[in-house]
């Protein structure tokens, strides 16, 4: 490792969560004027009949808001990180009219990429009663488990509220910049494990000819700027392949540490995502996490959130050991699969 890469991280991204639990400054209220123009961007829209997968931004027309948007997803890709779109009327749409918005803001932001080897490019986060440290082929987001801390295999990861739960379900997120930079400051020498490869699992979703895991560090440094990448269920579960090589007692406590500064209430941002809502991180130096949860009985009130992987022009140039994972990314979404609201079949549609 290069001597530059041990310095700290000077940056918006090396936020503190106990800070921003004070401010509203990663809050963006929409007004009405804004709303209207969201009607209208919906309306136009539907009058096309294009569905999801093939809407671009130009044909979700947004008129001052899009500027907005264009200064938004500055501030996520190279300030805080974090935003959260607030005020959109949720009971003034129905779930797919709802999707139709997200998927067009989306547009603006970037390119939707495929979030599975199904092709599904606009995710339903649900309890589907699976147990991922169980199935193998089972995700967190198909649970009302707690999520460990973690990111996603995209520039930018976005979640729109459609029902809340019962109780619980709470959205987390800290900085891994700050995580890194107080592990720089405390232990220097979990930093440089933490450079060094990890190995983790496909989950059932490599290509043919593809090993069932990829391999990356959990710091990457290219070219000046930092990117994350840490799954420690992936990393764990990857252990059950024989040639991957055992966990040595150092990357174990080097991952626990990593996981133990994101839970402290001093890195951690603790936020509930409350209907109509929209989440956009930057996967790169934030990390993510939901609180478990109790959910409702009734079908139609089951907590139940959309989600987005997407790729932005601020990205373009990816560490070589992200490019492996990125490519299963393009590969299934060359078939990209519509979203369905069919929750009746909804076990069937996820799985992998």
């Amino acid at each position: 490792m290069k001597e530059m890469e041990l310095e700290e991280v000077v940056s918006r991204s090396a936020w503190l969560g106990q800070d921003l639990q004070k401010s509203d400054q990663w809050v963006y209220r929409l007004s009405e004027a804004e709303i209207a123009e969201i009607d209208e961007a919906l309306q136009s829209l539907q009058k096309t009949g294009k569905q999801i997968p093939d809407i671009g931004k130009e044909d979700f027309p947004l008129k001052r808001f899009a500027r907005t948007l264009r200064l938004l997803q500055t501030e996520i890709e190279n300030g805080l990180g974090i935003l959260l779109i607030r005020g959109l009327p949720r009971d003034s749409y129905s779930a797919e009219e709802m999707g139709l918005i997200y998927w067009g803001i989306g547009a603006h932001f970037g390119r939707a990429v495929a979030q599975n080897a199904q092709g599904d490019v606009l995710g339903h986060v649900r309890d589907l009663g699976r147990d991922q440290y169980k199935d193998m082929h089972a995700r967190g987001y198909q649970t009302a488990s707690l999520l460990p801390f973690h990111n996603d295999s995209c520039d930018i990861v976005g979640l729109c509220c459609l029902e809340t739960a019962q109780s619980g379900g709470l959205s987390a997120v800290a900085s891994s910049v700050a995580v890194y930079n107080a592990m720089l400051r405390s232990r220097p020498d979990l930093v440089k494990v933490l450079s060094q490869p990890f190995y983790a699992d496909r989950r059932g979703e490599e290509s043919a000819g593809q090993k069932p895991y990829y391999i990356t560090p959990i710091f990457i440094w290219h070219k000046g700027r930092m990117f994350n990448r840490f799954n420690r269920t992936f990393i764990d579960s990857a252990q059950r392949f024989n040639e991957v090589p055992r966990l040595t007692k150092l990357q174990i406590e080097a991952l626990d540490t990593v996981a133990a500064y994101c839970k402290d209430p001093v890195f951690r941002l603790d936020m509930k995502l409350e209907r109509g809502d929209m989440q956009f991180v930057n996967n790169y130096c934030v990390l993510h996490s939901r609180t478990a949860y109790v959910d409702h009985a009734e079908q139609e009130r089951k907590r139940h959130l959309l989600r987005l992987w997407l790729r932005t022009s601020a990205f373009t140039d990816y560490p070589a050991s992200l490019r492996d994972r990125y490519e299963d990314m393009d590969k299934w979404r060359s078939s990209p699969r519509p979203p369905s609201y069919n929750f009746v079949t909804m076990k069937e549609v996820t799985t992998h």
